[in-house]
């Protein structure tokens, strides 16, 4: 699948070996996870939000390079309306269509009853949902309270469970709304506690807009731990302000394990201006092998990926500054080679 990968010389083979963490010794005494689950979200968090509109048969094919990558968590599509998501209208052809991987899980987002009764008819064996920390968010995103909000979500987590289909929460905005400004750390780990009190096996903390700093994430993650096991939490970082990586490293000392991120930073935000996207996979997957932590990812795969999707998007692949040193590297390092 990935022709450049192959025939591999000894110094490719040395360079690949130094991307995939193998030893846990630095981690046992700094404190850090020894390993970290990677919950990819460019097939649906990603493509949601870039303007350019993509073929049902382009979105398999990026699931499907992403699953011979090894991550094991790849949030596939979103069962919500094509009028309000374009974008995600094809959602039922894509999840039927992808080769799903046995000791993968593809997650599909179903905020409402309706999105999670035609996810079940093809089959969905994980889902999620998402509520927020901010109440003028609530109301202009999904027109409803957070309570009401709550109130619906109950209703989609009883039924998928009562079906035996894991359900994942989402809380966004957890750091700052961008109509509302500041977020109280009180009210993240109020709506984070009401989506596990009501079946969520994890919950996924948002930084909607990017705007926050290691600081406020600290606060966020420490008065949300308090009510929420920290074996159950995640992080989702947008790097509007190109803090992401810095408050996920605050996140992995604060006991978290699970980073969300999207292939080639893919994504946005249409609430914040000059919005550049979720933090992107490449870039957390390099800090993560660099400090010693176990992902079972091979970056040089993924960076493959994020150039492809890049493409197909019609952009330069620009999203991840470590994918697009690694793939320079391991050319040049091609181009050596074959001179010899």
């Amino acid at each position: 699948m990935f022709s450049a990968t192959l025939g591999l010389r000894s110094p490719d083979r040395m360079a690949r070996r130094a991307l995939l963490s193998t030893s846990s010794s630095a981690v046992s005494s700094s404190g850090l996870p020894n390993y970290v689950r990677v919950v990819e979200v460019g097939p649906r968090d990603g493509l949601q939000n870039e303007k350019t509109l993509i073929s049902a048969d382009t979105k398999v094919e990026l699931i499907d390079k992403l699953s011979e990558t090894g991550l094991q968590t790849i949030e596939a599509t979103a069962f919500v309306s094509a009028k309000w998501v374009p974008q995600m209208g094809d959602n039922a052809e894509v999840y039927s269509r992808i080769d799903k991987k046995q000791n993968i899980s593809y997650p599909v987002l179903t905020p409402n009853l309706r999105g999670l009764e035609s996810a079940m008819s093809v089959g969905v064996k994980e889902v999620a949902v998402f509520g927020a920390a901010s109440e003028s968010f609530s109301m202009k995103n999904i027109n409803c309270t957070i309570e009401e909000s709550l109130d619906r979500f109950s209703k989609v987590i009883d039924k998928a469970r009562e079906n035996d289909i894991k359900v994942r929460g989402y809380v966004s905005c957890v750091l700052g709304c961008p109509y509302q400004g500041p977020v109280e750390p009180q009210n993240v780990a109020r709506v984070a506690k009401a989506l596990f009190e009501m079946g969520c096996y994890e919950i996924s903390l948002g930084d909607t807009i990017g705007i926050g700093t290691p600081g406020s994430t600290l606060e966020m993650l420490r008065a949300t731990k308090e009510v929420v096991p920290v074996e159950n939490l995640a992080v989702h970082f947008h790097d509007t302000y190109g803090q992401a990586l810095a408050n996920i490293m605050i996140a992995l000392q604060e006991g978290i394990s699970v980073v969300d991120s999207s292939v080639a930073g893919l994504g946005g935000c249409p609430y914040a201006d000059g919005a550049s996207g979720n933090v992107a996979s490449e870039d957390v997957i390099y800090m993560l092998h660099g400090l010693g932590i176990k992902t079972n990812v091979d970056l040089l795969k993924l960076a493959q990926v994020g150039e492809f999707i890049s493409k197909k998007l019609g952009k330069e692949y620009h999203g991840s500054k470590a994918g697009r040193a690694l793939l320079g590297k391991f050319r040049k390092t091609q181009e050596v080679s074959g001179e010899r």
